[in-house]
């Protein structure tokens, strides 16, 4: 036997206390971090409140929004997008209608874009305030709940701008019988 071997073991240094805040810190900080930088730069879940997108999201619904599509490139019509909107406590959840250049208007719940009328399929519930043509400026898009006589739409607010647009609207996730991509 050499003196190496009859040495004893050094200890871990450190209280049990000291080496469980180590532990949390090694492991808990990144893991935090990492899910703090995907929901930011990435995608975040979120719940559907109210009617305004009845037949398609429902007040309940849990949806996964990415927040990278619209770094690449502008929002394209028929998109479903949350919203950041001054003087709103939660984001918006709408449907893009309108897109930079058009003549937008609304009557009887229904969209013309440039004089003409828009074939709206997801739309079930016509109705809601009429809006006067407005040309959409450079840099924004007009936004329409699907539920036109229910919502809080562009109509009260008009058109939106690209900063306010927080992510894309992908994927339904809850309830799990109504799981599924948004197109």
């Amino acid at each position: 036997m050499t003196e190496a071997d009859t040495q004893p073991t050094p200890s871990r240094k450190g209280s049990p206390a000291r080496r469980i805040g180590r532990e949390l810190l090694t492991s808990l900080l990144p893991a935090l971090l990492l899910a703090l930088f995907v929901r930011t730069l990435v995608a975040e879940a979120r719940m559907i409140e109210g009617p305004s997108m009845q037949p398609n999201l429902y007040s309940g619904f849990a949806i996964l929004t990415e927040k990278i599509t619209y770094r690449l490139h502008e929002p394209q019509r028929g998109d479903v997008v949350t919203l950041n909107l001054p003087g709103e406590k939660v984001p918006l959840v709408k449907r893009v209608m309108g897109l930079p250049g058009e003549t937008v208007a609304v009557r009887g719940g229904h969209l013309l874009v440039d004089g003409a009328p828009l074939s709206e399929p997801w739309v079930s519930y016509w109705g809601g305030p009429d809006y006067a043509p407005t040309r959409v400026p450079a840099g924004h898009v007009f936004v329409l709940g699907d539920n036109r006589g229910d919502s809080r739409d562009s109509r009260s607010f008009g058109p939106v701008p690209y900063s306010a647009i927080r992510g894309h609207v992908v994927l339904i996730f809850w309830p799990p019988a109504r799981v599924r991509a948004l197109p």
